[in-house]
């Protein structure tokens, strides 16, 4: 479920974005509780989340429920805990155990959402209990107070932590959204810059940017080509030893690497 790039966020308040996201290419669609609704909305919005994900959708949807600490988490998370989403995304999460209490209750797996400094720093305690991770890089430059408009630069060492975590505890791990909705280039930019530094995905909070989002972390053809020359090189002993290939030296992990490229690309094209 979490290995494929696009993941759309939309209001869980606003019908028509909900019947937009059902009828989009997103990879991964999250009705949102918290964030994107005001906090007169925060009862009808988890309603309408609940009456949402119970309908037909060609990806799966899942539902970003109100921090734990606020007055709507409790309500939330007995009522989504019991509902059709495929999945259940908490925001602002600073320990395991925060996503253990919901994920002890809910049937659904529970993606965490890195926001703080704290959540940072229990990155990897938290990654042993989820089943991917989400940076929030919005509040997470709030909570380390960075400068405003000094873009993720002053961010770099805290991702970084955050795409660690998720592969040492074999997990996903999505990038946050980019803000310029106008901006198709600074977001194309953005997207290819996710890739390069290891996240599975990105989230996005408008669909004119899930194409974009899928061709950034789509392989490159020539990289899948010389990944299938590689495994026909490698015979069914995958690598085991090194061996000269097209003028480098590869081994079993190369192999693998190649494998998982060619899933990756298979994935993406159908």
């Amino acid at each position: 479920m979490f290995d494929r790039p696009a993941a759309l966020f939309l209001p869980a308040s606003r019908p028509g974005a909900i019947e937009k996201a059902r009828a989009s290419d997103a990879d991964l669609c999250i009705l949102d509780l918290e964030d994107a609704v005001k906090t007169e909305d925060k009862d009808e919005a988890r309603e309408a989340a609940i009456a949402a994900v119970a309908q037909d959708w060609s990806m799966p949807v899942g539902i970003r429920m109100n921090a734990p600490g606020t007055r709507w988490h409790a309500a939330d998370l007995t009522a989504l805990s019991t509902s059709a989403a495929d999945f259940l995304v908490v925001p602002l999460v600073g320990s395991a155990e925060q996503v253990d209490a919901v994920a002890s209750r809910a049937k659904q797996p529970v993606a965490a959402m890195i926001e703080t400094a704290r959540g940072v720093l229990a990155a990897d305690e938290i990654g042993r209990v989820a089943a991917a991770l989400i940076v929030g890089t919005n509040d997470l430059a709030a909570d380390l107070r960075l400068p405003v408009g000094a873009g993720r630069g002053g961010m770099r060492h805290a991702i970084e932590r955050v795409v660690l975590a998720a592969r040492a505890c074999g997990i996903a791990a999505y990038d946050g959204v980019y803000n310029g909705l106008e901006d198709d280039e600074g977001f194309r930019a953005e997207a290819a810059e996710s890739h390069a530094l290891g996240f599975d995905g990105k989230t996005i909070i408008h669909p004119k940017h899930i194409a974009s989002c899928k061709a950034a972390f789509a392989p490159a053809e020539a990289d899948v080509e010389r990944a299938r020359r590689l495994i026909e090189a490698s015979g069914e002993t995958d690598g085991v030893g090194a061996i000269n290939f097209e003028g480098e030296m590869v081994e079993a992990m190369h192999v693998a690497a190649a494998r998982r490229l060619i899933e990756r690309a298979e994935q993406q094209g159908e």
